[in-house]
């Protein structure tokens, strides 16, 4: 398998890490990005150790869900390729979800 995060992604969890560092510290903004960074690397060995995501369902993509904290991680499984479209905070509503 291969791992591809989107660009959308990718920004997502920067945003989390400025968050952090500004209302906490950059030691718990590097904690908390890690941890999603782990559970994004653990997709490689367990692709659909993830939830099938009810509210992207409608769509018909396949998309899956890895809970991370306060966070999930937005995924479809597209032949050998693993990609992750969102890093979606779970306090927000969830229409704000990309899909």
């Amino acid at each position: 398998m291969r791992l591809k995060v989107s660009e959308y992604a990718a920004a997502r969890l920067d945003d989390i890490w400025d968050y952090y560092a500004t209302e906490a510290s950059e030691r718990v903004a590097d904690k908390i990005t890690k941890k999603i960074v782990d559970d994004i690397d653990w997709l490689l060995e367990h692709p659909r150790g993830g939830q099938v995501e009810p509210l992207l369902d409608h769509l018909g993509l396949g998309h899956r869900r890895k809970v991370s904290g306060h966070y999930k991680i937005i995924y479809r499984i597209i032949g050998d390729l693993i990609f992750v479209s969102d890093i979606f905070d779970t306090r927000q509503d969830p229409e704000k979800m990309v899909w």
